[in-house]
């Protein structure tokens, strides 16, 4: 279903209902807000990469960064792989629980349910706090 165009944002608790069941492990709305700042602050470097074509490309390159995914992603299968190839290659990953959010941080218009944010000198404070906080988080058995 299409939301209409200016629907008021939705808090993180009610974005919370729309998640699918792989979006573990989940950014609490603190670390949510951080890696949004993150990507913003990326995206202004084009330090970003976005889409899941375009993550994967890079994932299979050996590419460093953290990988976001939107959480409420449906049908799953468009990018469940992403999480087990960061899982093989170190990478830490999280969810965050809106595609839509997700693509606004990285100054798109459009949804986007996968972002990998590359470490650049000018945002390297907030990176480093972000993939602290990742990799601190339990994968999912």
């Amino acid at each position: 279903e299409k939301l209409p165009e200016a629907a008021p944002e939705r808090s993180y608790r009610e974005q919370l209902e729309y998640l699918n069941p792989i979006a573990q492990p989940l950014a609490s709305r603190k670390l949510t807000r951080k890696l949004y700042k993150c990507i913003r602050k990326a995206a202004k470097h084009k330090q970003i990469r976005r889409g899941v074509k375009e993550v994967q490309k890079f994932l299979n390159k050996g590419e460093k960064g953290i990988t976001v995914l939107a959480g409420d992603t449906e049908p799953i299968d468009v990018y469940c792989h992403i999480p087990i190839m960061c899982e093989d290659r170190s990478i830490p990953y999280a969810y965050v629980p809106s595609k839509s959010d997700l693509g606004a941080a990285a100054g798109s218009k459009r949804p986007t349910c996968v972002i990998m944010i590359k470490p650049h000198e000018e945002y390297q404070e907030t990176y480093d706090e972000c993939l602290e906080e990742v990799a601190a988080l339990p994968l999912p058995l």
